[in-house]
């Protein structure tokens, strides 16, 4: 302020300059923190009633989308599943979970029957996923909805938080969970990360090791127990890579038997709490069945696997994860990096 008074009376013109530049200065920061705190508002967006109904669960249960177009009938079916029954007035708060994006399941989900609510939360930090108003939001809620985009964002956001634990909570109170694309593949047992170089079925096939590694310990369902899921199947030829995936796990000591949930897009496998899947949308869902050590896994060599079963559902078909079909299946088998004949 000194140094302000010698100035002015020095020269006035200089001492309005400045003047004028630390105005300018404040209104940037303000404006700054305005926009600070509007962004922080932004992350949540809620429809409908916000206050917590609890009402009895009937679940667990489970929707898998394969991305691209959500289908409605798995999502609503959820719905139905958490709250135990198709036309009743028992209602949901369902919690939809980004980490990126806005708002756009919160009206088509509303209007489904039985929500009482419906909230995104955009969460792109672990302080955010330890927030314990996040926190208390999603543990509330009954249904609960990741949607697509980057596995590897929710795994290092998410896991290891209390919001994990509090996603769990959800699943334990006989709730519902359901996700498309990366909003589905973390829901598996083995969760293919994609946290290094996008790989494919080429290159996973040409190396088993370059590019691909796995997150252990996640979201461990008991009905997706000994599974790893992977989407946008035929659409982006990924029997290949979900072939190596399996392997791996094997290969690796994680399991000596791995099934495999292929997702297509339009496409959800949903789940009950007794382990029946049933394929809905414009299909097919693929489930491919690892069992023995494969011959060739290893860093630097083409993959040779034999004798995986794979089970090709339609749309309306069923599985039983439990109870594996024996019928209805088909082999084929991986030589040096080549898939013996079409495996769709």
């Amino acid at each position: 302020m000194k140094e302000f008074a010698v100035n002015h009376s020095a020269n006035p013109q200089n001492a309005k300059v400045k003047l004028r530049r630390i105005g300018g200065a404040l209104l940037l920061i303000i404006l700054s923190l305005l926009s600070t705190g509007a962004e922080a508002r932004e992350k949540r967006y809620i429809k409908g009633n916000p206050a917590d109904i609890n009402p009895p669960l009937a679940g667990p249960a489970y929707d898998l989308g394969g991305g691209g177009l959500d289908v409605d009938e798995a999502i609503q079916w959820t719905i139905n599943q958490a709250r135990g029954c198709t036309n009743c007035s028992s209602k949901v708060d369902v919690v939809v979970i980004r980490a990126s994006g806005e708002d756009a399941y919160n009206q088509p989900i509303y209007d489904m029957n039985g929500v009482d609510s419906v909230e995104t939360i955009i969460i792109n930090s672990r302080q955010e996923a330890n927030n314990s108003d996040i926190v208390a939001r999603v543990k509330k809620a009954e249904v609960l909805f990741f949607a697509g985009g980057d596995q590897c964002k929710y795994i290092d956001y998410f896991k290891n938080t209390q919001l994990e634990t509090a996603i769990k909570s959800v699943v334990a109170r006989g709730g519902a969970i359901g996700g498309t694309s990366a909003g589905a593949m973390i829901q598996s047992s083995y969760v293919y990360n994609a946290c290094g170089r996008a790989v494919e079925s080429r290159d996973a096939l040409e190396d088993p090791y370059r590019d691909i590694e796995f997150t252990y310990n996640f979201l461990p369902w008991a009905n997706l127990k000994g599974t790893v899921i992977d989407t946008h199947f035929d659409k982006r030829d990924r029997m290949g890579r979900l072939m190596t995936f399996i392997a791996r796990q094997i290969q690796d000591g994680k399991s000596r038997s791995v099934l495999g949930i292929g997702l297509s897009e339009e496409t959800s496998v949903v789940v009950n709490r007794y382990g029946q899947a049933k394929v809905m949308g414009r299909g097919p869902a693929y489930f491919v069945l690892g069992d023995r050590k494969p011959e060739v896994c290893e860093q630097g060599r083409p993959l040779t696997f034999s004798n995986i079963r794979i089970w090709r559902i339609r749309s309306g078909g069923t599985f039983n994860l439990k109870n594996r079909p024996k019928a209805g299946s088909y082999i084929r088998n991986v030589n040096r990096g080549r898939i013996d004949s079409n495996p769709y």
